[in-house]
């Protein structure tokens, strides 16, 4: 009996010690575990119907409502020939027939002239828009610009239209909340929201020319180009232009021309009947940590200034080699898309403050924009610009065209930028001009001959055939 008594005692203790244990260490874990689920009315899932842009306190109302009804549905009719025998393939003609494509477009002005793409509206044998309340009219076409993409139509009505008014767009920041609204799919007046996710993107897809898009996560898809990018209080900020996909269709980012260099454009279209595009007169490059180590600099960000343009607005400024541009005219230049960007909405004789980093210095300099001049010969594949005196001195020539570029491949394995055409088939070529009258009057089955200096001073002829 005593010994029943004291194993029931041990019992009792061991028993009490479990329990103990128990309540002093998974309790007290327990505890801690489950007190978030305490606290779960303070998040919000993302999978919540009331949706996070609701709780920005932002109202994307208004400006839909601003913008809906001066987006326009842009379409383009074309007229293509379609062989109907094999000599009609070799020879060209066949049947007519008429093609249709679509965009968008947005009313800058009451009086009717709209913005849209240029690749909206190219070789239209017909232009058409419609309205947002189904009132159709017949376009025409004022200008075009295709290096950015931009053109300018107009449409007479008996009243005064809506229109979206500019916006300033060096001053979108990144993260800011915006709406593209346009004609995706032949679906009207569709508006979606996004915000912007980069800027001064530079997709480098226009022939080789150097671009700076604003970038943005709303939704964009065929249909939608030469439609508006607004901003919350529905002012233009950009023009929608294009989309990166490997489908085709929209997948996440979308891209757009900055409105104050489509604004610029426009404009230029209207007083000139032509862009005038100015330039710094610089060559140069992105810092980052592999050029800045070939460079001998600490700097990642800006523009290494690698070359001058003799006689052009940087040489008379003072810019000069290895200078590392890091503002312009206050905004910061992180890359050469933020410099072109900033110039593309620059006029020439305009002045702009170029902020550079010398010898561990900052030096603000004045620099006066020059007139960029350039003409694409297309039957060879090159683009020519106007040459300065200084360039010409250089040289030791007394006229020419500088060749800019080269548009084909075939053309690039020659090696022919910076070198000075002064003859095209045996006649003197001053200026574009020239090059543009030469090629104008040509009899286009006769063989082409150039006659240039090439950048180690020998003189060449080609003959293109």
């Amino acid at each position: 009996m005593k010994q029943t008594i004291q194993l029931f005692a041990v019992a009792l203790v061991a028993g009490a010690i479990t329990l103990g244990g128990y309540t002093y260490f998974i309790e007290n874990d327990a505890a801690f575990t489950l007190a978030p689920q305490i606290e779960q009315d303070n998040f919000i899932p993302t999978s919540y119907t009331s949706s996070n842009l609701a709780n920005t306190g932002i109202d994307f109302t208004e400006a839909a409502e601003k913008t809906v009804h001066a987006v326009v549905h842009v379409k383009n009719k074309t007229i293509s020939r379609q062989p109907t025998n094999i000599m009609e393939y070799f020879s060209g003609g066949g049947q007519a027939r008429e093609m249709i494509g679509s965009g968008s477009g947005v009313i800058i002005s009451p009086d009717g002239y709209i913005v849209t793409n240029n690749h909206v509206i190219d070789n239209a044998s017909a232009l058409q828009v419609a309205l947002n309340d189904n009132r159709i009219y017949e376009a025409v076409l004022i200008g075009t610009d295709p290096k950015t993409d931009i053109a300018l139509i107009k449409i007479d009505a008996d009243e005064a239209l809506p229109f979206v008014p500019f916006g300033d767009s060096n001053n979108v920041k990144i993260g800011e909340w915006v709406l593209a609204v346009g004609n995706p799919f032949n679906l009207t007046s569709t508006v979606t929201a996004g915000i912007i996710s980069a800027k001064a993107r530079d997709l480098n897809q226009f022939d080789g020319n150097p671009q700076s898009f604003i970038q943005t996560d709303a939704a964009v898809n065929r249909g939608n180009s030469g439609g508006a990018l607004v901003n919350t209080r529905g002012e233009l900020i950009g023009i929608n232009t294009a989309i990166t996909s490997e489908t085709g269709s929209y997948v996440g980012y979308s891209f757009a021309v900055p409105s104050n260099n489509a604004r610029k454009v426009i404009e230029d279209i209207m007083e000139y009947g032509n862009v005038q595009r100015g330039i710094l007169g610089i060559q140069g490059g992105n810092l980052n940590s592999q050029s800045a180590k070939q460079y001998g600099v600490n700097e990642t960000e800006g523009v290494y200034v690698g070359g001058i343009e003799k006689g052009s607005g940087a040489d008379r400024g003072g810019i000069k080699t290895k200078d590392i541009i890091q503002k312009i005219d206050g905004y910061k230049v992180a890359k050469f898309s933020d410099l072109t960007g900033y110039i593309g909405s620059k006029r020439p004789g305009d002045t702009v403050d170029v902020t550079v980093l010398r010898d561990g210095n900052q030096k603000t300099i004045p620099v006066t924009l020059f007139k960029l001049e350039t003409y694409k010969i297309a039957d060879l594949g090159l683009e020519v610009k106007n040459a300065n005196k200084a360039q010409l001195v250089e040289r030791n020539l007394k006229n020419g065209v500088i060749i800019s570029n080269a548009l084909t491949q075939d053309m690039s394995d020659f090696n022919l930028e910076n070198s000075i055409i002064t003859q095209i088939n045996n006649e003197p070529i001053k200026d574009i001009d020239d090059v543009r009258n030469v090629m104008e009057r040509r009899n286009p089955n006769a063989p082409i001959k150039v006659t240039f200096l090439n950048t180690k001073g020998e003189l060449n002829s080609f003959i293109f055939r």
